[in-house]
């Protein structure tokens, strides 16, 4: 069996290979996460092993810890990829009973696929068929995507699939099918457009299906539950066509949607891959950054596009969260007139497709685009606010020189002359940062807390709430209008950082406020407080979420944009005032020793803090 499948080929399914000096070919490890390529493979003997977390072994090892899988299952995966017929023994060959659970698994969600292809071509899909046609994809692209149709009875698949010898039991673990109220199986997707969802390896692990018709109460897409097979946060649609041309390109695109990968694959953008309901996150950061060969040597390329609707410049501020955790350089594509890929392949053509991908924005350069865009930088406090929230952002960046770069280029955007000044305000606020750091690495017990990893604590650490307290009143009364009335808090509050909730229970509902979408995306949503409550870590926050709801707004009138805009203005005054005290105590601090160019900087950032104060109390919510 190893002979007959080469160890590269079975792990090059999962990771990019490339020279590794002499036999061997190396890549980024796909079992922990590492800036260096040290996961080794040698064809020769059919072996690997990492430098780096010391994982080890051979073909059918590297398998059953990928896939989390048994001995079994493993052999029978490499099996049919090597077009070998396996007998079983002890007791006769029973394909049915034997087999490893999910190797039945992927064999129903291949026969689900076919059968879902063929009824595409059923007089009751012509409502997908026309679905697809308006959106530019013919017949061709629809086989080329394996896209079907689910017909709108009950129980279609699951009677085909017993047909076939699959148990009632393989059908629901497989997120085929659901229990009905009587008990009985139903299939889960019923009338509408089904898109297969495969693994790297190109095995159908899932599905995703669009509502048709307008008596469908179901949500717009519709995917697997969560199974042995299928798990969201690490699944990208599309990951198996694009796998090797984003190898190749050294770039990944990431779209939103089914149609949008179709579309972008279709205009020559061979790379797009979509999350399947839900957003971009780590563990697809896992997955793109073996295919790129993400290391601090070697930089490949993200490029993530985003309609250019408030909604999706907000996704894209998501993924700026995330931009640290690859090497790559990670840029984003808006596509205009609020159009996604899709809509602007069929109204300009493959070519407008293409150039969306080939010019997009570095996504540090959009994020300080952003936050500048928040500000009146027409005025003195305006251009004061702006440098301090942009500033922030480009301390992030890892790498000093492109630091130095944006740090220019921020002079620019706000019309500050003195490039020098804002050169030297961010290399302050990067120093602090790296002092605060080494701090924290450096104080007692720091060095036994990294000899011995600590499991992860809850996001919101016990903290008693004391609603009399005038200054958590505040945080209080800001964060119940904005899960309860989102609408007379937008957008303000989602400009607002976690750092101006300084009690932890309530930063804590502050960032699944913002993990939820925000508030400008809660406003439409009939049920936000249950988006936020999905979005909290633990159950104690959830509580307080919940708390928060039903607790009353403690305005004597009905809550309106007026009680909004007075929270609002309360709470970064407060932040504002606390940054006052810090920046007097730094200036303290400096003494007679400090020169001239420190004591500067800090007397400039004081000055601006006072003026953006006296703004705020003097201008109120127009101050914001």
């Amino acid at each position: 069996m190893r002979s007959a499948l080469p160890i590269d080929a079975v792990v090059g399914d999962y990771v990019q290979l490339v020279n590794g000096g002499g036999a061997q070919l190396k890549g980024v490890c796909p079992f922990h996460d590492e800036k260096s390529a040290s996961f080794y493979v040698h064809p020769g003997k059919g072996v690997f092993n990492c430098f780096g977390c010391g994982e080890a072994g051979d073909t059918i090892s590297f398998l059953m810890k990928i896939e989390h899988c048994s001995f079994a299952e493993a052999v029978e995966r490499m099996a049919a990829q090597a077009g070998i017929t396996l007998r079983y023994e002890e007791g006769g060959y029973s394909p049915r009973h034997q087999q490893g659970e999910r190797t039945r698994l992927v064999e129903a969600h291949k026969a689900a696929a076919a059968w879902y292809e063929e009824q595409l071509a059923s007089p009751e899909a012509e409502i997908g068929r026309r679905f697809l046609a308006e959106r530019g994809f013919d017949e061709t692209a629809a086989k080329r995507f394996g896209v079907g149709y689910a017909p709108a009875g009950w129980e279609h698949l699951v009677r085909y699939l017993r047909g076939k010898g699959f148990s009632d039991k393989e059908i629901l673990l497989g997120g085929l099918a659901s229990k009905g109220q009587r008990g009985g199986l139903i299939d889960r997707f019923r009338g509408r457009l089904v898109w297969p969802i495969r693994d790297t390896a190109g095995e159908v692990i899932g599905f995703g299906a669009r509502r048709l018709r307008e008596d469908d109460n179901g949500p717009k897409y519709l995917n697997t539950p969560e199974t042995p097979l299928y798990k969201k946060s690490q699944v990208l649609y599309g990951i198996d066509l694009s796998r090797k041309e984003i190898a190749k390109s050294g770039r990944a695109v990431v779209v939103e949607g089914y149609t949008d990968v179709m579309a972008c694959h279709l205009a020559g953008v061979e790379t797009a891959v979509a999350t399947c309901g839900t957003s971009f996150g780590e563990e697809h950061i896992k997955v793109i950054r073996r295919f790129l060969m993400d290391t601090s040597q070697y930089r490949g390329e993200t490029v993530f596009t985003f309609d250019g609707d408030a909604a999706g410049q907000k996704a894209a501020l998501r993924a700026f969260e995330d931009d640290q955790k690859f090497a790559a350089r990670t840029s984003i594509a808006i596509t205009p007139g609020g159009m996604d890929p899709c809509e602007l392949r069929l109204a300009k053509g493959d070519d407008a497709v293409r150039e969306l991908i080939e010019n997009p924005v570095p996504l540090f350069e959009f994020a300080l685009r952003q936050a500048v865009a928040r500000h009146r930088v027409d005025t003195a406090e305006g251009r004061a606010a702006a440098l301090e929230e942009a500033s922030r952002i480009i301390v992030r960046i890892k790498d000093r020189s492109i630091q130095h770069e944006y740090a220019v280029q921020l002079a620019g955007m706000l019309g500050i002359l003195d490039e020098q000044f804002v050169v030297r305000r961010i290399g302050q606020l990067a120093r602090w940062q790296r002092e605060n750091q080494q701090n924290d690495r450096t104080r007692p017990g720091a060095r036994r807390a990294e000899a011995a990893p600590q499991p992860v604590r809850p996001a919101a650490p016990a903290y008693r709430l004391n609603p009399r307290d005038p200054a958590q009143f505040v945080e209080r009364e800001l964060v119940k209008l904005a899960l309860q009335h989102p609408e007379l808090v937008s957008p303000a509050f989602d400009q607002y950082g976690e750092d101006e909730f300084p009690t932890p229970p309530y930063q804590a509902v502050r960032r699944a406020i913002g993990q939820a979408g925000g508030t400008a995306y809660g406003a439409s949503l009939p049920d936000f407080t249950g988006a936020v409550r999905e979005a909290c870590p633990d159950d104690e926050v959830r509580r307080l979420v919940l708390e928060l709801t039903v607790e009353p707004i403690r305005s004597r009138r009905k809550a309106d944009e007026i009680y909004a805009g007075e929270f609002l203005v309360k709470l970064r005054l407060q932040a504002v005032d606390r940054r006052v005290t810090e920046a007097r105590g730094h200036l303290q601090r400096l003494g007679s020793r400090a020169s001239a160019e420190e004591v500067n900087a800090v007397q400039s950032e004081l000055y601006a803090l006072q003026q953006y104060g006296h703004q705020l109390r003097s201008r109120g919510s127009a101050a914001l």
